[in-house]
């Protein structure tokens, strides 16, 4: 439960003048995919005057190809918020779904209109105006504040900021690919990422290599088979795993040696969904090992069916280099597994995943980036238990919060333990702020 605030927190936000068309805001959150819409509904409903900024559910209406699913079950996708009636199946039985089980699949798109719905019910007022920078105060002290200023032209004061900006500049493309694209990848140029597509039918009678092994791979070459395309996907593991399907019944003692999460069944899901605060607390070495092996590349129970016959799996293979020509993009492979040499094809679609790095946050001032502390051995900032990095007054939720809180920031899911800290956190300290 999001902590009680008291009269003065909950009138915070009084215009101080120094914005320029308006009032300063006490919060202001940047992002409003399903982390920045959470925390915005934390803080609303809590009295404390915030602004929020971005699309909302943009990464998943624009970076999302059409005809894809989520890979998580519907207990795993509900937005947060301090009031009944916000979640997932409230919203299908208000607009009338069909009701969802374990074995539905979701639809993007579905997930997109719950999202809006939510937005509706429980945020407010969302801003489109994208953050152009976000600066300190001029001043001594920690209490300084912060400067944003949009790309419009406006420039507001804001007691603090929580930066949930979701993937977005976060893409990951191989080194050894970058030079397909010298202008960097795009869904027209020979070498493309998968957040960066929303039709893969223009793909049809194309011939396109895949790079990677997870859903985001497996749901993109899927699609582009059944559109009429060729594809090839190399996955450098030796093989590809789908998650099982789900069983909607279990013993006692099932339940007991593997408890249930929303993520899956076992005790190290279970831990990572239930205590995030107990992986912030382990070494860092511990954190990466379960950032980067917990919760592996791996294809949805449903999409087995879509792929295993039907599309070319090259596993224990990867691109040794790529070579554009008359003929197209010439790659030379490498590794243990069975399968071709050399591919020659019109594309190479990288569904290699995302780098969690500060640096991609660039309406950040540099001078903020420069005082953020990371988290020991990785790239993303380092946390308090309220989701506040070393610059006072700046929190971080949703993937950039992953390296400290573990891989449950990854995923919907996290969203009521992020917002119901991040908010009363932020709350006060605007408070003390405006004193």
């Amino acid at each position: 439960m999001v902590q009680p605030l008291s009269k003065q927190d909950q009138a915070l936000g009084q215009d101080r003048g120094e914005a320029d068309s308006k009032s300063a805001a006490p919060v202001a959150v940047i992002g409003a995919g399903p982390y920045g819409l959470s925390v915005a509904a934390y803080l609303r409903a809590a009295g404390v005057p915030v602004r929020v900024f971005g699309v909302v559910m943009g990464s998943w209406r624009h970076d999302m190809a059409s005809g894809m699913f989520l890979k998580s079950t519907p207990d795993a996708v509900d937005l947060a918020a301090p009031v009944p009636g916000a979640e997932l199946a409230d919203f299908v039985r208000a607009e009338g779904e069909p009701q969802l089980t374990e074995l539905t699949p979701i639809p993007c798109t579905l997930f997109v209109r719950y999202g809006q719905w939510f937005q509706e019910r429980h945020v407010g007022e969302v801003e489109e105006a994208r953050v152009a920078s976000v600066t300190r105060d001029p001043g001594q002290g920690a209490g300084r504040g912060f400067t944003v200023r949009l790309e419009d032209g406006e420039v507001f004061t804001a007691a603090a900021v929580v930066v949930a900006s979701g993937l977005t500049g976060l893409a990951r493309i191989p080194q050894r690919l970058a030079h397909l694209a010298p202008e960097g990848p795009a869904a027209d140029a020979l070498l493309s990422h998968t957040s960066q597509h929303s039709d893969l039918s223009v793909f049809k009678g194309k011939h396109v290599a895949v790079i990677g092994g997870g859903q985001s791979a497996l749901e993109s070459a899927a699609l582009m088979q059944e559109s009429g395309a060729t594809v090839d996907v190399l996955v450098r593991a030796d093989q590809v795993i789908f998650g099982g399907t789900p069983v909607l019944t279990r013993s006692t003692y099932q339940r007991i040696v593997k408890p249930a999460s929303p993520l899956g069944t076992g005790w190290a899901l279970a831990v990572i969904c239930r205590s995030p605060e107990f992986i912030r607390r382990l070494p860092g070495r511990a954190r990466r090992y379960i950032l980067r092996r917990v919760l592996g590349p791996s294809g949805g129970w449903w999409l087995r069916e879509r792929v295993e016959g039907l599309v070319s799996i090259h596993t224990g293979r990867e691109v040794a280099s790529a070579e554009a020509g008359p003929e197209g993009i010439r790659l030379r492979l490498t590794g243990t597994g069975p399968g071709p040499t050399e591919l020659t094809v019109d594309h190479v679609l990288a569904a290699t995943g995302y780098t969690i790095d500060i640096e991609a946050t660039r309406f950040l001032d540099p001078e903020l980036r420069a005082a953020l502390v990371r988290v020991p051995g990785a790239l993303g900032p380092r946390l308090s238990a309220d989701f506040e990095s070393s610059v006072p007054g700046l929190y971080f939720t949703g993937n950039l919060a992953a390296p400290a809180f573990g891989p449950v920031m990854r995923f919907v899911v996290g969203t009521r333990y992020a917002a119901s800290r991040i908010a009363p956190a932020a709350a006060r300290y605007a408070a003390r702020h405006r004193r």
